[in-house]
């Protein structure tokens, strides 16, 4: 399982929303990764309305 918050914490050097999603993508490919957990609201000013279901889509 990926876990939003232990890839906040594990990568502080993430400027921007845009990033988060590629590393995301990034790691469930690298993982195998079968379930995301969304625990944490990122806390970049460039986070949109709609954070939840794209980093959901970056997932999958």
């Amino acid at each position: 399982m990926l876990h939003l918050s232990e890839l906040l914490i594990q990568h502080p050097d993430l400027k921007n929303f845009a990033e988060l999603e590629l590393l995301i993508t990034e790691q469930a490919r690298l993982t195998n990764a079968r379930f995301f957990r969304i625990d944490v609201r990122p806390s970049f000013p460039d986070t949109p309305e709609n954070w939840e279901d794209r980093l959901e889509a970056a997932f999958y």
